[in-house]
């Protein structure tokens, strides 16, 4: 018999439960098979490496991209009420992850939900960060396609069926005046490609610019704005969000478009978890664009652009009845307002009778939002050349842009007039529409409270951000699901 060293025969003695926990940990690889617990008084989860294992070694995470294994993993270390979000199967195959976002609170100018101000809320309980005594709020999102059968299997087609699955901690319950927590997946406006063929109106085609439009935008600042690039509100190079800005004046220079992910809240242990769905049947839609001068956050020092909180016009304008904003269409409440005996509900988007499908959206889909924000910021010769005001382009561009795809004339766009099969403007389809989720290369968490807008709190600033992130594209895709989920739908 060959002699066995001390460690092996300590190892005979073990449980065979703690001993299935070190082998799983000894797959992982180094830097996610440490600790992090809170410090006291709060109190350590007790089962840190049972779950760090059961999570890394879990069908859905074990082939994951190694940062965003680790993240998740850390999430299993932590107290918490669940482990990240089991993602099962919607299809024969399993899910594909195509991207990801890993969240944190360092990527944008702090506020009085994720740090202490003295003098301001030094002696009060904190609200959104600072959970678990302290821990870093940290968090992941799951970016998956969904290989259903006669669908797409490529991401960048929108029609693909997409699932989005989110995990955070710590962040806070909340608790009074119908707050929550929203995600947000957001497009940063790109300069698009020339096109020297304008409409009969003299407009530029849709997705496109003419070259005068391209000569002013390259003119600006130091030239960043060229075809392919992030556009810039000043022409200089890219500013993200960053820890270093002070609003209002000095702030990120790129046109966000936020989709919103809906609402979240936190579990007992300070944990948040959820499921979305990414399809154009009613979730690949942005808020009321005309809601944005209301929000109080489109501001700067120069006075160029609106302040509503200076000039007493929070909340002024909003989109409870639909409409296609100030310069639009404005409708009857009792016509189209939220009626108790049908109420409102935008998920009413696909069916057989069209006469049963929503028609009181208050949003746009994505790719209309997009072009909504081109006529605003990037057509400075072929839209409105004469109007200068941010607010009045505004309002304008997203009544004439509404109306080319609102057949009936209500300034609405409804599930019908929505859908991505249905012809307008000329077009065959309405897929231009729609972006893909890979144009969606940020994520950001919000502090909501309820004001009665769609639009982000404080859109576009930063003021009431609590996470952030990048997105980190995943090619070729990895299988990301275990298991069969129940409802195929």
């Amino acid at each position: 018999m060959k002699h066995q060293s001390p460690f092996m025969k300590k190892l005979k003695n073990i449980n065979p439960q703690m001993l299935l926990v070190i082998i799983s940990l000894t797959m992982l690889l180094p830097g996610i098979v440490f600790a992090e617990q809170p410090p006291a008084p709060c109190h350590a989860n007790p089962n840190a490496a049972q779950d760090r294992a059961t999570v890394a070694n879990r069908g859905d995470v074990r082939k994951l991209p190694q940062p965003l294994k680790d993240r998740l993993t850390q999430l299993a270390d932590r107290p918490h009420s669940f482990l990240p979000i089991q993602a099962f199967a919607e299809a024969d195959g399993p899910s594909q992850l195509f991207q990801y976002y890993l969240l944190d609170t360092t990527g944008f100018e702090p506020n009085v939900f994720t740090a202490l101000f003295p003098g301001v809320n030094d002696a009060v309980q904190l609200t959104a960060t600072g959970g678990n005594c302290g821990l870093p709020t940290v968090g992941s999102v799951r970016v998956v396609l969904e290989p259903k059968p006669g669908l797409p299997t490529d991401p960048n087609n929108p029609r693909a069926f997409v699932d989005v699955f989110t995990d955070i901690s710590p962040l806070f319950v909340i608790n009074n005046e119908s707050g929550w927590y929203e995600g947000w997946m957001i497009h940063d406006l790109t300069v698009p490609a020339v096109n020297p063929t304008p409409r009969s109106d003299g407009h530029a085609q849709f997705g496109t610019i003419l070259p005068a439009d391209a000569a002013r935008l390259r003119a600006m600042g130091s030239g960043n704005n060229t075809p392919g690039n992030i556009f810039t509100m000043d022409g200089r190079l890219v500013h993200f969000p960053s820890p270093f800005d002070h609003f209002p004046d000095v702030q990120t220079n790129v046109v966000p478009i936020q989709e919103s992910m809906g609402a979240y809240n936190a579990m007992q242990q300070s944990d948040v978890h959820s499921y979305w769905e990414f399809n154009y049947q009613g979730t690949n839609w942005i808020h009321p664009l005309y809601e944005l001068p209301f929000t109080g956050g489109l501001a700067d020092s120069t006075g160029e652009i609106p302040d509503a909180f200076i000039d007493g016009e929070i909340g002024k304008l909003l989109s409870i009845v639909p409409g296609s904003g100030p310069d639009g269409v404005r409708n009857d409440p009792v016509r189209v307002g939220d009626d108790p005996n049908l109420p409102r509900d935008p998920d009413k988007f696909d069916g057989t009778v069209d006469a049963q499908r929503e028609f009181r959206e208050r949003g746009v889909p994505s790719g209309l939002a997009n072009e909504i924000y081109l006529d605003v910021y990037e057509r400075p010769a072929s839209f409105e050349p004469h109007v200068k005001n941010l607010q009045r382009r505004l309002f304008d561009a997203y009544a004439i842009e509404v109306a080319r795809v609102d057949s009936n004339g209500d300034g609405i766009i409804s599930a019908v007039e929505g859908d991505i099969d249905t012809p307008s403007d000329g077009f065959p389809n309405n897929e231009r529409l729609y972006l893909p989720p890979t144009a969606f290369n940020r994520f950001a968490v919000t502090r909501e409270i309820n004001d009665g807008i769609l639009a982000p709190r404080f859109a576009p600033s930063q003021r009431a951000w609590v996470l952030s992130g990048f997105r980190v594209g995943v090619t070729p895709a990895a299988p990301a699901s275990t298991g069969r989920d129940a409802d195929d739908r």
